[in-house]
């Protein structure tokens, strides 16, 4: 079994931590998402050494798009009908159908890193992040790694109706990716967890876990439903649904601190705004 290899883009530039060695590429971002083999390359490719502060990490993301998939696990459709005002059903029929729920989700100016703020709406009232695994997409559609996504998201809008979900969900910051980039060639375990932890004032308001064995529907699966008529010309990343929904008791609120974990990516870090002017 290959080792995983950590991606990181930081401030100077793409840094590597492999094994015992790390170090910065002479790469430019978006053409390491031109190559289907990248667990290769970052293997063998010459690093070099300079002063590196991971606190300091960007999202991993340059000209990618975001996609994102919905009603991927039993506990969110659940929570869908449970939300909705007459549109439950769309959301049982699409855990069963044959095609996944796949919507666009943001640009990379809209995307949140470690330790940046992530918006609530100010015309929303039920407010949650989605903690979700996150595919690392090549220009061909390859899976070449993985990383923690947050699914921003306004219940109280697409509660309304369906048909608001590119409101509720599309927004600027209304997404986070980070802290890295997991570049692996082998699939991540089934029982790989993803942990949520909001903390207010210094307190634990909310926590949740899932196991990626919850999911209903693979990662191969919804790629292949996301490139069947899509070009990406600088790759992409592929949220892939969340199986933690907190329930109609809890929303976030300004300056709450949302921690989501998924070993061995790391944790990822943000806090909620919301602009009121």
């Amino acid at each position: 079994m290959s080792s995983p290899i950590k991606l990181y883009k930081l401030p100077a530039g793409a840094y590597v931590e492999r094994g015992d060695k790390a170090g910065y590429l002479d790469n430019d971002w978006d053409s390491l998402f031109e190559n289907d083999e990248l667990h290769t390359f970052l293997s063998d490719v010459n690093l070099k050494e300079g002063e590196a502060d991971l606190s300091e990490a960007l999202a991993p993301i340059g000209s990618q798009e975001v996609w994102a998939c919905g009603v991927t696990y039993y506990s969110s459709q659940l929570a869908r009908v449970e939300e909705s005002k007459g549109g439950g059903s769309f959301y049982e029929r699409i855990y069963a159908a044959e095609r996944p729920e796949i919507f666009f989700k943001a640009t990379p100016a809209r995307v949140s890193g470690p330790g940046d703020d992530v918006r609530i709406r100010k015309d929303s009232t039920w407010d949650v992040p989605e903690p979700e695994f996150t595919l690392a997409l090549t220009t061909s559609g390859a899976i070449v790694g993985y990383t923690i996504g947050n699914d921003m998201s306004s219940r109280s809008i697409e509660g309304e109706n369906p048909l608001y979900l590119p409101q509720a969900k599309t927004y600027q910051q209304c997404a986070a990716l980070g802290p890295c980039i997991l570049i692996t060639p082998e699939p991540l375990a089934t029982t790989t967890e993803a942990r949520l932890i909001i903390k207010r004032n210094h307190m634990v308001a909310f926590y949740g876990q899932c196991k990626l064995s919850d999911m209903k529907r693979g990662f191969e699966e919804l790629r292949d439903y996301l490139i069947r008529e899509l070009e990406l010309p600088n790759g992409a990343f592929l949220m892939t649904g969340t199986g933690i929904v907190p329930g109609h008791d809890f929303t976030l609120q300004p300056n709450d601190e949302v921690n989501i974990t998924i070993e061995p990516i790391g944790t990822l870090t943000n806090y909620v705004v919301r602009k009121d002017g």
